[in-house]
């Protein structure tokens, strides 16, 4: 039995004081939406309760799919840091970027410099995607989704060179003798329709016929802030779950939208693995408690969730 927790979207606060030439460029929309209420949106002490309550439970391993920073500046990238030393070592937590890490260009490369621990693959080499890291029956399979983009967007890409070393990656996995559970981490939705205009995968159609010739037992992301659980076809059909979690610092009304995080448990299976699933988050009475339990198969239809419209970045 492993446990794995997964948690996304911290938008890691407070905002440093902003140089004026740093506005000059896409972050003078971000602050401006900071300002007027993104800010109040994500609470630091939610998030710390969020994560006191992720150590209290337990987990072999933290999978975090990015956003750490809000508008990709040089002092948000210690500050990310001391986010993931709070997770845990970087040998027990795993880190990929999202869009506003990737704020604008060179904010991803100076965030890898800060962070890089935390995306080292087993062979030592960090930074570089998409990274493999074995963890007891598990393979984790890092991949990079952010690129810098205009105002008001926030697609992503992968790009062919990082899908075809995937499927490489996840074609040897599955022939392996000991045929670990795949898990692959991504910011972004990676199916077709996981995410409104604008802020979509580009080349998810070329990911899901990717995991459609090779297989993958778990797919985890974030990007929506939203609770979500989609399946894409697998080789011979076989369905492979891609779970998205709402952000870990979000205050809101609905409630697939509220700060929480998913605790995996992955058990061995006579068809390969078994993996039931535990939500744990913001409740209605304001602490942290159990919001759901399920198995990946078959998950209560109160937590699915649609595609939300774009929203400004």
């Amino acid at each position: 039995m492993f446990r794995l927790a997964h948690l996304t979207d911290p938008h890691v606060g407070p905002l440093p004081r902003l140089r004026l030439r740093q506005l000059l460029s896409k972050r003078a929309t971000g602050y401006v939406n900071w300002r007027r209420g993104r800010g109040r949106h994500h609470c630091m002490d939610l998030l710390g309760a969020l994560v006191a309550d992720l150590h209290a439970q337990g987990s072999d391993h933290v999978a975090c799919t990015g956003d750490l920073c809000n508008l990709g500046l040089p002092d948000e990238w210690d500050t990310a840091r001391i986010f993931l030393e709070a997770l845990g070592p970087a040998d027990r937590v795993s880190f990929v970027p999202g869009n506003h890490d990737a704020y604008v260009r060179g904010s991803l490369e100076g965030l890898l410099r800060a962070c890089g621990g935390w995306t080292a693959a087993d062979d030592g080499q960090a930074g570089l995607f998409p990274y493999l890291r074995r963890r007891g029956p598990l393979a984790l399979v890092g991949l990079s989704s952010a690129i810098p983009t205009k105002p008001f967007a926030a697609t992503g890409r992968l790009g062919p060179p990082q899908i075809e070393r995937a499927e490489a990656l996840l074609r040897a996995l599955g022939q392996a003798p000991d045929r670990p559970c795949r898990v692959v981490m991504i910011h972004h939705p990676p199916h077709p329709g996981g995410a409104a205009s604008g802020r979509e995968l580009k080349d998810a159609e070329a990911f899901v016929a990717m995991v459609g010739r090779v297989g993958a037992d778990l797919i985890l992301h974030g990007h929506n802030h939203v609770g979500t659980v989609a399946h894409i076809p697998g080789p011979d059909g076989r369905p492979v779950p891609v779970v998205g979690a709402p952000s870990a610092s979000a205050r809101s009304l609905l409630v697939n939208r509220r700060a929480s995080y998913y605790l995996y448990t992955i058990t061995p299976a006579a068809a390969g693995h078994h993996i039931a699933v535990v939500e744990r988050g913001l409740d209605e009475a304001g602490g942290i408690a159990e919001l759901s339990g399920f198995d990946i198969e078959a998950p209560p239809p109160d937590r699915l969730g649609r595609a939300p419209r774009r929203r400004r970045e």
